[in-house]
């Protein structure tokens, strides 16, 4: 997917996302926070693609698609109808001008990403389905990050570092909604 279209889909998804939750309700604030995040990051893009920067501006938007769908999995946001997939087709080729910062981006994500999974540990009480929850975004973040992982070693920079920044929303998203407790590098989290 190009980088333009992709930002296209997520402004389309956000501007048909909703709090479900009554206002002035704990789940609003965290609903609202995640919603608030997105937002940021697809300013971030724009800003990004239009001042000719498009790693930056691919990493924003899949990073923002990350807040975005934890917040969709959780229940905290709701979107009707359903919105396309930032993940489906082709990813784009850019030039070859970028591959270097690319190539430096791509893997500074995957350490990333690594440390920011090894430095959480999930909050809840393990009998309880926000644990249960928690476990399930492990799970999810754990198959972007071996997904980028394949693609960087295949030579695939775009995809490795849309799949580190997305599995890093859905991470920064969820230690944001008290799911994981931070035990390490705080400094790489948005709390």
């Amino acid at each position: 997917m190009k980088i333009a279209d992709c930002q296209d889909l997520f402004s389309a998804t956000l501007s048909i996302t909703q709090i479900p939750a009554p206002e002035d309700t704990p789940v609003n604030r965290i609903a609202a926070t995640i919603l608030e995040m997105a937002r940021a990051y697809e300013n971030d893009g724009i800003v990004f693609r239009e001042s000719g920067d498009p790693i930056n501006a691919l990493a924003a938007c899949y990073y923002g698609f990350g807040w975005l769908h934890f917040g969709m999995a959780s229940g905290f946001l709701s979107v009707t109808p359903a919105a396309g997939c930032p993940f489906a087709g082709l990813m784009e080729i850019l030039p070859p001008l970028f591959r270097v910062k690319l190539e430096e981006k791509s893997h500074r994500y995957s350490r990333l990403l690594e440390a920011a999974r090894s430095s959480v540990e999930a909050a809840p009480d393990f009998a309880t389905m926000p644990h249960d929850f928690a476990l399930r975004v492990l799970f999810t973040i754990g198959i972007y990050a071996w997904q980028g992982d394949q693609l960087l070693k295949s030579g695939t920079g775009e995809g490795a570092l849309a799949c580190f920044s997305y599995g890093h929303g859905w991470l920064d998203a969820g230690v944001a909604a008290g799911l994981f407790r931070v035990t390490a590098n705080r400094d790489i989290f948005c709390v």
